[in-house]
């Protein structure tokens, strides 16, 4: 769903009759309501059942999807790619299905196998959308979309089992309500910021009144009986530090997404690019998600050897020696190709990892929304990431043929901020206990398995 516009993204304004700042929509609303969704889709399916929310995820998606692939205008567009962002709720639910009904043996090789589909997704679906560009209709693009949902439904219903764990109580609507407003308001202020302006007072106001909201909303959470998210859980050292991580991972995995597809795709001419096609630069791009989809049986037998902490700790220290080398070497096709091979690596051993911490920390019964944090905060890191990196591209200029593109000096400090990114990531993953303390683990969870 994020990687299925990329291809048509430049001709959308034409495709739509929209102007160029409309047309970004479609992309920032995808981006805004999965970061709202998920983590409250993690709390309706702890209290009501995660199958079902899950069902209900995938209904919005395909819903979406045939609303913008009936759509002629931007309006219909938009409000379709607002309801397909909700899939993106599945996958922490899904791994926190896996805690409930799999045997303990094999959860953590099931978790890396559902945790790398999460970049072998964009992987895969960005040289199939540019073939689908160039040969079809735009449409068409949403169609299949709307066909692999039906699909994915069918079989959720064939084939995944209820979950019988259920959290009692009743679903905090000013929580979720304080929790979509003070998100909204951040993330519209760092992902359109650089339109905007960042001093701008429509970007301060945002940023400034979106964080005041989340500062009175955790204050609201603290005190209320049945919160939408325990915050002490949350804020338990394992749980926090990885999180924490998570934002740290995400801005380095997004940095080298928004950077080294236009590095293959600018113009020779320019002295920057390798002037590939769009399906050419997504077939460079997409062994990285391959090598996730690989590593995800190894991930889990690793993580059952050495811990989780170990792998999330591997997955970092492979990002910064993957952005060191595009530091070094970033003048031949094929050192961006090891450099998104690197990434693979880091990537798939980073998100193999950190549901597997989460869940060593937290209740069975916060499992969804734990997840659903967890997998925000990584949204949080990308979101940032294609906005900051996106302002150094277009900041750090120059002009070719009449068009402003990024220099050379932009895309090498689009790489310092990914390895800086990928540094602290390393740091927070080195001071994550081994295990949990007793004073920080749930009561009803069980003793660690010593391996």
């Amino acid at each position: 769903m994020f990687t299925l516009v990329v291809p048509i993204q430049t001709r959308l304004p034409d495709l739509l009759d929209a102007p160029r700042e409309d047309t970004a929509w479609v992309v920032t609303a995808t981006l805004l309501s999965a970061a709202v969704i998920t983590p409250i889709a993690g709390r309706l399916g702890d209290m009501y059942g995660k199958r079902r929310i899950v069902l209900v995820l995938l209904a919005a998606m395909v819903i979406g999807s045939v609303i913008a692939a009936m759509s002629t205008d931007i309006v219909g567009v938009i409000v379709g790619r607002v309801f397909q962002g909700a899939v993106t709720g599945v996958v922490p639910l899904g791994i926190s299905i896996l805690r409930d009904v799999l045997h303990e043996d094999r959860i953590d090789s099931a978790i890396a196998l559902i945790s790398a589909t999460l970049g072998v997704g964009g992987s895969l679906g960005l040289p199939i959308s540019a073939v689908i560009a160039d040969e079809g209709d735009w449409h068409l693009l949403f169609w299949i979309s709307a066909a692999l949902g039906v699909i994915v439904l069918a079989l959720v219903v064939w084939i995944v089992p209820e979950s019988v764990l259920r959290t009692a109580g009743r679903f905090d609507f000013i929580g979720a309500a304080g929790l979509a407003v003070g998100l909204l308001s951040v993330l519209l202020a760092v992902s359109r910021g650089s339109e905007w302006g960042w001093t701008s007072p429509l970007t301060l106001g945002l940023g400034a009144g979106g964080v005041v909201v989340l500062v009175a909303w955790g204050w609201f959470e603290l005190r209320v009986a049945e919160p939408l998210l325990d915050l002490r859980v949350a804020a338990r050292r394992p749980v926090l530090l990885t999180n924490l991580a998570s934002v740290a991972m995400g801005f380095a995995l997004f940095s080298s997404q928004v950077s080294y597809p236009q590095m293959l795709e600018l113009p020779t001419a320019t002295g920057v690019g390798f002037g590939l096609s769009l399906l050419a630069a997504s077939l460079i791009i997409m062994p990285s998600g391959l090598i996730m989809m690989a590593l995800s049986p190894l991930s889990g037998r690793l993580a059952r050897m050495v811990g989780p902490r170990v792998l999330l700790i591997a997955g970092a220290a492979s990002l910064v020696l993957a952005y060191a080398f595009s530091l070094v070497w970033a003048s031949e096709i094929w050192h961006l190709l090891v450099a998104n091979i690197l990434i693979g690596f880091g990537i798939g051993f980073g998100y193999a990892s950190m549901p597997m911490l989460i869940m060593r920390s937290v209740p069975p019964s916060e499992t969804g929304a734990s997840n659903g944090l967890n997998a925000l905060s990584r949204s949080l890191g990308t979101s940032t990431a294609a906005a900051v990196v996106g302002a150094v591209l277009a900041g750090m200029s120059t002009t070719h043929e009449g068009m402003q593109v990024p220099s050379a000096g932009a895309f090498q400090t689009a790489f310092v901020l990914g390895i800086g990114a990928a540094v602290v990531a390393l740091v927070l993953a080195l001071l994550i206990p081994p295990r949990p303390s007793p004073s920080e683990r749930h009561p009803s969870l069980p003793e660690p398995r010593r391996r």
